[in-house]
Order: structure tokens, then C-alpha cells, then sequence
């Protein structure tokens, strides 16, 4: 079965939606412009409840099918990037250094197309709720609505979600069972040795050299620290440190990003970057402290759950067309912790070629959108079912 025929009546209107909020992006918790948009958008489609001001700017959005049943949760998240736009779009970002470089734009304008499809036939059982997330880029707005107490407060028993995925063939979809996507910890290196004239390097304690001793220490982890076959990556990201070419710095610091599947694995690694930090510390002499943070967690599919959203992706976009055990990826998810609370899954649609997410010259590929919609709104239909 392809697109679902009313929701692709939605398009133009869909395609509305989504190029107001690409204008008008908004960061991590911040996001009243958004949210407001949204929940007016909910009040004209005539959802049943409108729950507002969940992790400061979430909305999870109630719609009650034919008679009773569970509650499956539907999630998008809002937020934007601190990224400056470069698409040349008449429709481009109106908030300087910000951006929907991500596509957190047409994840919530799919959900809403769902909405809007599910609040006029209401051809399923017990009830949708529609959680439209903020902070998902940055501050964990997924933890928080979990930790609001959200699952409870709204009988969630099941929870999905999507996200699009550019240069992979447009309208297929992507997900596997188990772990999909990484945890992701950052470390930041604070070194401090002994300032001086580089042409004094006797002199001084000289703290560059020990940080690229520790950059390559640590890589160390990764060959002779796990198994082989482990999913593993710690990428420096940063490192910040001089003022002169003839000045040997008193301190520098640099910054990882380790991502990982295995909590074992990840509790080692965490172990073994403070010790090699502290060894090479020792070796050149300087001083280092490490801050450590414990970032999200692996975003795990539940297996049952996974197969019946592959099955509902098929309907929508036909069995050649939907990989129900693809590749894991080591990007990160903050759906992971809607994931630990309860069962469900999580799949990538693919939105044809483009730039790359988080690259200034990304835009959403409009026409995915009822796609994605009609996925929704098969799941709900699957999955509670009128009796």
C-alpha cells in the first residue's frame, strides 16, 4: 500500500508548515516560537488534549481513537542547530546562527501530518500520544520528559520515531533490532605545564607536546584495550592551546567524543582514558585534569517492536523499500532514553541526495514528508487495531 491518499492531499500544506518553522529556528530548550506554532497547529487539526510546558517547551498532544485501548507514543523533535545557513533558500533561516541543519523541521511537520490524518478518521483504538520533543541537539529534552514523569502521566505502553536520512534512496527506510545507534560520552583535557620561550624549551614544561602524546595515547583504547570486532570510536575533536610561535604555552586543552554500544565497554573506556590521560601527564611532566561527561545512551530497538514497524513501513513504501536489519550507526540519540522507558523502535528515512545533516547548506527534502506521515499513521492503525 503506498502513501496513504489523504494524507497526500496534506502535501502543500505539510510543505507550509515545515518551510514557517525552517525560518524560524530555535535552540535547545528555547523554543516558545516553535511550540507555538505547533500547538496551534494542533488546535486547528482538533486533537482531543493539548499538554504544554513539558520539558519547559515540549508538547505531547493527545488524540482518543474508537473505543478503548493501550496508548502509543509518536515523537519529533523540535530544536535547531547554532549553525549558520548557506541553502540560498527564499524560505532560509530569518535567526542569525541558527538553523534547522538537522531536519528537526520536517520531523515535527510529519508528526503533524500524522495528526492531522489520525484526529479525522480516528480509525483505530485507544489513544495517540503525539510528543513533539525540544533539546534533542543539546541538553537531552528526551531525558527530561522521561524524567517529567511523561510516560506515566499519559499511559504511554509503546513509543516510535523517525528521523531522515539524505543520501540514502528516497522514501526507504532503515532500522535494525537491538542497538542502532551509539552512547555518546565527552572528555575534556585540561593540561598544565610550565611557560617559556621557544627557544628555551629546557626552560619550561611545555604542555603541547604532552597533549600530542595524549591524543595518540589514547587511540590505544580503542586497538589494544577492546575486542576487535567492537563497535568503538573516540574522535578528537578540539584542541586549543598557544599564543605566539615563539611561546611555549603554560596550558592547553582538547576535547573527545566517544561513542560506543556495550555499557561494559563503555565503563572501560571510561576507566582507561583517566588512566592514560595520567600516565602521559606523568611521563611529561605536566598536570591534567579530566571532566568526563557521561552523555546519552544507546538508542536499542526493541526486537518484537522492530519487526512490527518494519511491517508498517512496508505498507507505506513496499517490501524492496524497507531494510529491517541494516548497519548500526555511532551518531547518538537522545530517543534512547524514551527507548529505556519503554519498548519500541527507532528508523531512518531516506530523503534522496543532499548535503549531509549538520552541514550549513542541509535542507529537508519536502516531498518525504507524507511519507513519513502515512508511516505514522500506519503504525497507529497496526497497532491498535478497531475491534
Amino acid at each position: 500500500m503506498p502513501i496513504v491518499n489523504r494524507i497526500a492531499d496534506y502535501a502543500e500544506e505539510m510543505k507550509g508548515w515545515r518551510r514557517h518553522l525552517h525560518q524560524h529556528p530555535e535552540l535547545t530548550f528555547e523554543l516558545p516560537q516553535t511550540a507555538a506554532f505547533v500547538a496551534a497547529r494542533l488546535r486547528e487539526i482538533g486533537v482531543d488534549e493539548i499538554h504544554e510546558g513539558i520539558a519547559k517547551t515540549g508538547i505531547v498532544a493527545i488524540i482518543n481513537g474508537q473505543g478503548p485501548g493501550g496508548t502509543i507514543g509518536l515523537r519529533a523533535d523540535m530544536d535547531a542547530l547554532p549553525i549558520t545557513e548557506t541553502t540560498g533558500a527564499e524560505y532560509a533561516s530569518q535567526n542569525a546562527g541558527k538553523m534547522h541543519a538537522c531536519g528537526h523541521d520536517g520531523h515535527t511537520t510529519m508528526l503533524l501530518g500524522a495528526a492531522k490524518y489520525l484526529a479525522e478518521t480516528r480509525r483505530f483504538s485507544g489513544r495517540v500520544a503525539l510528543i513533539f520533543q525540544p533539546a534533542e541537539e543539546d541538553g537531552g529534552g528526551g531525558q527530561v520528559m522521561v524524567q517529567e514523569g511523561m510516560m506515566e502521566r499519559f499511559g504511554i505502553d509503546q513509543v516510535y520515531g523517525i528521523h531522515n536520512a539524505p543520501n540514502l534512496p528516497f522514501g526507504a527506510f532503515y532500522t535494525t533490532p537491538g542497538p542502532l545507534m551509539a552512547a555518546v560520552d565527552t572528555a575534556w583535557v585540561y593540561v598544565t605545564g610550565k611557560g617559556g620561550h621557544g627557544a628555551t624549551p629546557h626552560d619550561c614544561i611545555d604542555p603541547v607536546v604532552a597533549i600530542v602524546g595524549m591524543v595518540s595515547a589514547i587511540q590505544t583504547i580503542v586497538t589494544r584495550n577492546a575486542y576487535a570486532i567492537d563497535n568503538i570510536v573516540i574522535s578528537v575533536t578540539q584542541i586549543h592551546t598557544g599564543s605566539a610561535s615563539n611561546i611555549i604555552p603554560e596550558e592547553g586543552w582538547f576535547c573527545a567524543t566517544i561513542r560506543t554500544f556495550n555499557p561494559d565497554l563503555r565503563e572501560l573506556v571510561r576507566k582507561r582514558f583517566h588512566e592514560v590521560v595520567a600516565g602521559q601527564a606523568a611521563s611529561y611532566g605536566v598536570t591534567a585534569r579530566v571532566e568526563y561527561d557521561w552523555g546519552y545512551p544507546a538508542t536499542v530497538n526493541d526486537a518484537e517492536k522492530t519487526a512490527f514497524a518494519a511491517e508498517a513501513a512496508r505498507d507505506v513504501a513496499g517490501a524492496d523499500k524497507v531494510e529491517a536489519a541494516s548497519c548500526r550507526e555511532m551518531g547518538a540519540e537522545d530517543f534512547s532514553y524514551m527507548l529505556e522507558a519503554r519498548p519500541g523502535a527507532y528508523l531512518f528515512l531516506g530523503t534522496g541526495p543532499g548535503a549531509g545533516l549538520h552541514h550549513p547548506k542541509f535542507d529537508f527534502n519536502d516531498e518525504v514528508a507524507p511519507i513519513g506521515a502515512s508511516f505514522f499513521a500506519r503504525l497507529v492503525e497496526r497497532a491498535q487495531p478497531l475491534a
